[in-house]
């Protein structure tokens, strides 16, 4: 990742305006920012939440609330909890998360 053109700025996350995102279970809320080529989100998750695809794209994920399970297509888990991260580059390993409780994250992509 290259970071150009972008001044110092801050986000008050609770000023971005939240779009709703259903899963094949629960709904994803996203706040995101643009800078550039950038996507920055803050994302929660409901309870019983489970993506409705599969994604091959790459992220910087970091759980700052709940757990996240996140599975790959050729059937690893793995478990976030509070204050872990995953980095995963563009079309490396398709992914798909859940959650049985909810989780917050905070997403760079």
């Amino acid at each position: 990742m290259k970071i150009t053109d972008t001044p110092f700025c801050t986000t008050d996350w609770s000023a971005i305006e939240r779009t709703e995102h259903t899963g094949e279970k629960g709904v994803a809320y996203w706040r995101t920012q643009y800078f550039g080529d950038l996507r920055v989100r803050m994302v929660e998750y409901s309870a019983g939440y489970l993506a409705d695809h599969w994604c091959s794209k790459g992220h910087i994920l970091l759980c700052l609330d709940g757990e996240l399970l996140t599975e790959l297509e050729d059937g690893r888990r793995f478990t976030l909890s509070a204050g872990m991260s995953y980095q995963v580059a563009d079309q490396a390993e398709p992914h798909r998360s859940s959650t049985v409780s909810g989780a917050k994250l905070f997403i760079v992509d």
